[in-house]
């Protein structure tokens, strides 16, 4: 009997523990372990719309439990904590709920064949401040736990005697998380007023985005960046390019300027970086982001029975670029790393890891989707806009949902949403 283990269910994890579990099915030697450390899985794209509360975790989410009942592996819930290469075991800890109560003991899982899939973290680079009072949105409960706060300042705003008449948002770090979550916060403020909050409008909330480089969506194509530019500025959502923040206080963002960008929530949206505990296993070679160094076959380049991919995984290419930290890198390498553990199974030669850009969208909420298509397909990207690109946006969830559950769940999935959305309240309150 053999077991293969996934650490970590993210876009990814989660397509590959479900290609491998049709493999599994009709292979009795074969063992398939997912682990994660929390129990519902939320394509992390769709975050900021957690956070901002414009969809539900019950509506948008997959229990990882019920998926792997229905699917024929094993879930484990825990975070890994060590990883014995030579034993060829990893350890995840305890389980406590919210009294402190044990749930799960700490526990051994062996592998024959493991693979790393664990994302990535906001990457604060050491400024003083941050973690203390900037929200983050690297996970479920981070992105819930900003919503709260959220909904809490638009009814302090809300009230009629209230001295402070505007809510000032920061979020630093304008790449795609940060300039979507900005549009929609903005859509937020307006909807408010529809759910018992008569007096918020957008006009009473400043949005400021803040971002250390010379644009924003530094990765994308400069006329996606400016098309995205445009929209924001219209919705008068604050934009400082060139602006480095030292340091988080209570009151808001200090810059190397020395000015003091009072802010009631801050979020930290500045880039990521692999999991500390990858740097802390001291086993693999790393790059300054804490990715794991891998072979064009994504197995790591100290043990041939790991392999990486996603966000915490750094794969060079022929041309000396790197594959980008992206959902549809995740999506593309998970289709490898399935073919390569079955020819790795099967004792046939691994295959190598080609990155294919299709391109890049950024949904400004209802107000405007940008992008570009075809990517490296092609000679020129294909700019596109409106009602095009919101309708090639959606359709990427779409072809997650079907990757998880396949065509007819995937679409019956897609179908309940479209349904849910048209029925239920446009703005989540708690």
């Amino acid at each position: 009997m053999k077991r293969i283990v996934i650490v970590g269910g993210g876009a990814g994890g989660f397509e590959l523990v479900t290609q491998l579990s049709r493999y599994c099915r009709k292979h009795a030697m074969l063992e398939l372990v997912l682990v994660d450390k929390v129990r519902t899985h939320i394509w992390k794209p769709l975050m900021h719309e957690v956070a901002a509360g414009v969809i539900n975790k019950s509506s948008d989410g997959v229990d990882y439990r019920m998926h792997a009942s229905r699917n024929g592996y094993e879930f484990q819930q825990g975070t890994l904590t060590n990883l014995d290469a030579t034993a060829q075991t990893i350890t995840l800890d305890a389980y406590h709920d919210e009294n402190g109560q044990l749930i799960l003991p700490e526990r051994q899982i062996n592998y024959d064949i493991l693979v790393l899939a664990i994302g990535s973290v906001s990457n604060d680079f050491g400024t003083p401040g941050v973690k203390e009072y900037s929200y983050f949105l690297d996970s479920l409960a981070q992105a819930e736990r900003f919503h709260r706060a959220l909904i809490n300042q638009l009814l302090r705003i809300n009230q009629p005697e209230t001295k402070q008449n505007i809510l000032k948002i920061s979020i630093v770090g304008a790449g795609a998380t940060g300039t979507e979550l900005a549009a929609q916060l903005h859509h937020v403020a307006n909807l408010s007023k529809a759910y018992g909050m008569p007096e918020m409008s957008a006009k009473r909330i400043q949005i400021t985005i803040i971002e250390a480089g010379s644009r924003i969506l530094p990765a994308l194509p400069e006329r996606i960046a400016n098309a995205a530019k445009q929209a924001l500025q219209k919705l008068n959502i604050r934009i400082l390019e060139d602006t480095r923040v030292i340091r988080a206080q209570q009151d808001g963002f200090v810059t190397s300027e020395d000015e003091l960008i009072e802010s009631d929530l801050m979020v930290w949206a500045a880039g990521v970086k692999a999991p500390d505990i990858i740097k802390q296993l001291d086993l693999f070679e790393l790059n300054r982001s804490q990715q794991i160094l891998v072979k064009p076959s994504l197995q790591t380049k100290t043990d041939d029975h790991i392999f990486v991919l996603g966000d915490c995984c750094a794969c060079e290419q022929a041309d000396g670029s790197w594959v980008p930290p992206r959902a549809q890198s995740a999506h593309q390498m998970a289709s490898l790393v399935y073919k390569n553990i079955i020819h790795q199974l099967n004792g046939q030669p691994l295959k190598d890891y080609v990155y294919s850009d299709y391109g890049s969208l950024v949904h400004l909420s209802k107000y405007s989707t940008v992008g570009s298509l075809m990517g490296n397909l092609s000679n020129s990207s294909m700019f596109v806009e409106g009602k095009l690109a919101r309708l090639v946006y959606t359709s990427l969830y779409s072809m997650h949902q079907i990757a998880i559950h396949g065509w007819l769940k995937g679409m019956l999935v897609m179908l309940s949403r479209k349904v849910g959305n048209m029925v239920s309240t446009k703005l989540k309150l708690h």
